[in-house]
């Protein structure tokens, strides 16, 4: 009679199991610089859609993953996160504008593309560049005087960064009237933004149109809209104008 062995089993190899390795959070912190710019960019898409009273810091801090206290740290009041804006806002203004002139050579075209960066600019920022120059916060004389420099730095670049310009200079009047054309760019703007089926391209043609008339007028002669002026036209003398000039 046959006996059958006990097939023991082999004992298996206890093996270590080892636990999975924690994730380490990797927490990245910015630099001063870049951390004001990352907030400064919040706050200009958050001002961009929104009137300034419906604008939270508590939102803005939690978007940005910083404690409201360190957020005050880079801009104590959300008024002083608003100045920056308008600020930042005004400089893109008026280096897009010295681009678009640039890029262009004769007087007709320089000015198209002037005007033409103008309302692409006031396009963008929509009821956001409304509210500004309509007070935005209120008779704030901070935001006065940055929209009151970004004026000046259009004016004095006119009379200074523009072939015309030499020549405007002799003239007492064409400070006066060059400050006029840029309020009326401002006011068709606004004005542009609010009424529904004008062409964009129809109001930039209209406000150069004026230009020219109104370098004429203060030049006291046709000025060219295809060549550039290279003699000084004579002072007109008992309300006669000369009868032509190349701008």
């Amino acid at each position: 009679m046959r006996h059958h062995r006990e097939v023991v089993p082999a004992k298996r190899k206890r093996v270590r199991e080892v636990a999975p390795a924690k994730r380490t959070r990797v927490i990245r912190r910015l630099d001063n610089d870049a951390r004001r710019a990352q907030l400064l960019g919040l706050g200009r898409a958050a001002f961009a859609a929104h009137p300034y009273d419906e604008v939270s810091i508590d939102t803005l801090a939690a978007r940005a993953r910083l404690s409201k206290g360190l957020f005050y740290y880079y801009f104590p009041t959300k008024r002083d996160l608003y100045i920056a804006v308008v600020e930042a806002t005004a400089s893109d203004l008026v280096e897009s504008l010295v681009a678009a002139v640039e890029a262009k050579s004769t007087p007709r075209d320089r000015s198209v593309a002037g005007v033409q960066a103008y309302l692409d600019h006031v396009e963008k920022h929509g009821l956001a560049f409304v509210a500004l120059m309509r007070g935005g916060i209120g008779a704030d004389p901070e935001i006065a005087k940055v929209l009151e420099r970004v004026r000046g730095d259009i004016l004095d670049k006119f009379l200074s960064g523009t072939p015309i310009g030499a020549f405007l200079q002799t003239r007492p009047l064409s400070r006066i009237a060059i400050r006029s054309w840029i309020g009326m760019v401002e006011a068709a703007s606004i004005e542009w933004l609010s009424t529904s089926g004008v062409a964009k391209e129809a109001v930039r043609d209209m406000l150069v149109d004026l230009l020219f008339d109104l370098l004429s007028r203060v030049l006291g002669t046709k000025v060219s809209q295809t060549e550039y002026m290279t003699v000084s036209p004579p002072v007109a003398t008992g309300g006669r104008r000369s009868r032509s000039a190349k701008a």
